[in-house]
This record gives structure tokens, sequence and C-alpha cells, in this order.
């Protein structure tokens, strides 16, 4: 395709070469939010991701809830989170937290069945969410000091795959909560070092984080404000 021969449908960007300027965040609602969201892979960055796609989202005054499933870590993560707190201080991003320390099946000393109960509290967490969005307007604004139960616009479900992969819930609870998502949210899962094949026609978009290389195979330890 020549530079002068732009295919059907694309426009030149915008802009003018004018640099973008931050604005106010006010409470607004997307127009086109509405998809399903898959992270997954054996690579560092899928949280990441999702927690920088969540803050765009909220920088558009769009109301957004990460809830966590087995995010614990381990004795190498400070108690206090970089994310939580910059999450506290961001108009309209809220979270909340079911993992406890150490990982499922992993020698760390951690509880097994603590585990598998804060996986099925989560589950039923996310169906109140899911509940809560599906009686809001989501094609409105929303306020963003807003109770999440009483819906959002984006709603994140960091390290649910990993729960289904470890088999502390089914896939079919997985599929469920897709099923039970309302038209306008748009619904973001992510975890699992496994292909979440069963998500292959049910996901709209489907990222694979691989690792080419990892500092902890040379002995890295979690880092304050890259990892934690």
């Amino acid at each position: 395709m020549s530079d002068d021969m732009p295919s059907a449908g694309v426009e030149d960007t915008p802009g003018e070469g004018r640099t973008p300027e931050a604005e106010r965040i006010e409470p607004s609602a997307p127009e086109e939010f509405g998809l399903v969201q898959v992270w997954w892979g054996d690579g560092k960055g899928k949280t990441t991701a999702t927690l920088g796609m969540g803050m765009r989202a909220a920088g558009h005054g769009f109301r957004v809830h990460m809830l966590q499933f087995m995010k614990g870590g381990a004795s190498s993560v400070d108690a206090v989170r970089g994310e939580y707190n910059a999450i506290a201080a961001l108009p309209g991003f809220s979270y909340e937290n079911l993992g406890h320390y150490g990982w499922h099946g992993m020698p760390d000393g951690s509880d097994e069945e603590k585990h598998e109960a804060q996986a099925q509290a989560g589950l039923e967490r996310a169906r109140e969410l899911l509940a809560g969005a599906a009686e809001a307007a989501l094609d409105e604004p929303i306020a963003l000091d807003g109770d999440p139960d009483d819906g959002v616009h984006m709603l994140i479900l960091d390290e649910v795959l990993y729960a289904a992969d470890r088999g502390l819930l089914a896939e079919d609870d997985v599929l469920a909560l897709i099923d039970d998502k309302p038209a306008d949210l748009e619904l973001v899962l992510s975890g699992s070092h496994t292909e979440p094949t069963y998500l292959e026609d049910r996901a709209d978009l489907i990222t694979n984080v691989r690792k080419q290389a990892h500092p902890i195979e040379n002995g890295q330890r979690a880092r304050r404000g890259t990892e934690f």
C-alpha cells in the first residue's frame, strides 16, 4: 500500500501535530464498551497490562473496578502495593483483593483449603458485581466515587483464569460469568500460564504474554516499583 493510498475506511491520524494535554477527569460514559478480553501467558505483564487499561479508561471518566483472585504474593512482596496506592489516588478506579499469602500448589506453607475458599468467594463476588452492572445504565456516566455494586463500565477479574487453571474454579464458572455480562460492560479476564482454549470462541481479544527472558531465572527477587 503506497503512502498516498490509504486503505478503505482508514482516515489519516488526527491531531495536526498538536500535543495532547491532560484534562480534568469528569464522569463520562463509553460509546463502544462491551467486549470480553483475555490476557494469559507465562510472561510478566498480564496484571500490569490490565491495570494500564483500567487507568486509561478511568482517565476518560469511565467507572472501573478490579477484583483480584489469588493475588497474595510471597515473602519477597511487601504488604503495600504500588498499584493500590495509585488506584486510591485515581478518580473512578477501585479494587478489592481476595488473595492471601502464598500461591496454590506451591510449597510455601500457605493453606490450600483457604486458597479454594477465597477463589469461591471471588466467584461469588464477581457474580454480585455483574448483577450490579446489569441493573445500571452503562450508557450513562457513573459517579466516580460510587459503590462498584451499583455498576461499573469496566470490570477486571485479575487472576481468575489462574484460579480456573488450578482447579479452584471450574471452566464453566468462568464461561457463566461471560454469559452474565451485560452487553455494554467491558469484561477483562487475566491469569493462567496455560492457554485457556475454552475461551477461544467467547472472547473478542486474546493476548498471550510470552516470556523470552525473566530476571527470576537469575535469582532476582520481586522489586518494589516493578513487581509490586
